[in-house]
């Protein structure tokens, strides 16, 4: 079968599986707290719970090593992802809905983390590693049509148990169209192991900025469709903020895959991104309408491209190990993720609104950036090191796909 026709199933499947699966959250959290089933703070707990499967899942998707478990992960991970959204159709309450957003958060990092191995390696095989790297961009249009979704249904009166099927409903759709098609592992890596020194240095470093990104992100990301809602007190117009925010994502993806791909090029990209992060967390302080449509575009502009970078900057650093670095990275990014809404539950239960959470996420932000930069200085005194990173930059799939 053809390698475009496994990318885009590969596509398909970040699509379901994060923008669905993972991401209904945030557009349902008006509807649960205006029917009275949680308040803010419990909202942050709940998303916690979805950030603390994410991490579980990423750990133990490292451990995948044999073909058959890769592909009962990705499997297993997408129909979960739509058989716990149907489950969330009779959900009541806050610990039907935390039960249910931690399985969530289970199965999407299974899918991510399968999908980033399977696919990459493909679309450099055939090559076309920009389509590899457009597979990230499944996620924003995820996020758009969920967003599309339920502008929809608010604007027909749906509840938040009618537009919970309808997502299950979708998500099925897409799962029974992709299956026949998806990226199938045939082998586990036998490529020699890449330098220690480069792979020591750069790939702690890398998680460190992964998780501040993924704390920096992450209350924007699960508050927007709230804040959006308060501001305009349950309009129609706050329901356009949040498709808004998937396709810019997408957007963004398309952009960062446009650029010349170098090593050196991949920190400052990544860089820049972090920052345009920090600048969209910041622009929500405002909490009127420009804020917000400066966040949307900030935020979702830079919201997968920056996860591209650093799944591209990991393979640069470390060819041999795409799988084991994406599951370590996911998980960086889960631990800041997990920290988001507990530091943002916090923030409610003692400020009454999440001020004080979206200061500390763009702190943390501009620091990712900060260490990049600090980075860049250092190897551009050291030659060898420079050299080392160049020699290192040339990819190497981990895992061997059939097509």
């Amino acid at each position: 079968m053809s390698p475009l026709i496994r990318l885009l199933a590969s596509f398909i499947a970040l699509m379901m599986a994060m923008g669905i699966g993972r991401f209904a959250l945030t557009p349902q959290l008006p509807h649960l707290l205006s029917e009275g089933q949680i308040d803010l703070t419990a909202a942050g707990l709940i998303a916690a719970a979805n950030y603390l499967g994410y991490l579980l899942g990423a750990l133990d998707a490292m451990f995948a090593r044999r073909p058959r478990q890769v592909r009962q992960r990705l499997l297993g991970g997408l129909w979960l992802c739509v058989l716990l959204t149907l489950a969330s159709f009779w959900a009541q309450g806050f610990w039907a809905h935390l039960l249910l957003r931690f399985g969530t958060g289970v199965a999407s990092a299974w899918v991510l983390v399968m999908i980033t191995a399977l696919s990459q390696p493909l679309a450099q095989a055939a090559g076309r590693p920009r389509l590899g790297a457009l597979v990230f961009a499944g996620p924003g249009l995820g996020i758009f049509l969920t967003g599309l979704l339920v502008l929809g249904s608010n604007l027909l009166g749906q509840s938040s148990a009618m537009l919970w099927l309808v997502y299950a409903a979708v998500g099925l759709l897409m799962l029974l169209v992709i299956l026949p098609i998806l990226p199938q592992p045939e082998s586990m890596p036998l490529t020699a192991p890449a330098p220690a020194t480069a792979e020591g240095r750069e790939i702690p470093r890398l998680g460190l900025i992964y998780g501040l990104y993924g704390l920096g992100y992450i209350i924007p990301a699960t508050f927007l469709s709230q804040m959006a809602s308060a501001h305009f007190q349950g309009q129609w117009q706050a329901d356009l903020f949040w498709p808004c925010f998937g396709l810019t994502a997408a957007l963004g993806v398309l952009l960062v895959s446009l650029r010349r791909a170098s090593p050196g090029a991949t920190r400052y990209w990544l860089m820049a991104t972090l920052w345009m992060q920090a600048a969209g967390v910041f622009a929500c302080l405002l909490g009127d309408g420009t804020g917000l449509v400066l966040g949307v575009i900030l935020c979702g502009t830079s919201f997968l491209a920056c996860m591209q970078l650093v799944m591209q900057r990991s393979r640069e650093i470390a060819p041999h190990a795409t799988q084991r670095n994406a599951g370590l990275l996911t998980a960086c990014f889960a631990i800041g993720q997990l920290s988001g809404p507990l530091l943002a539950a916090l923030s409610s239960h003692y400020s009454g609104d999440l001020h004080p959470a979206l200061i500390i996420a763009g702190g943390g932000l501009l620091l990712a950036g900060a260490l990049l930069l600090s980075r860049q200085r250092l190897a551009g005194k050291s030659p060898k090191a420079c050299a080392t990173l160049t020699e290192s930059g040339e990819y190497v799939g981990a895992t061997t796909v059939r097509r």
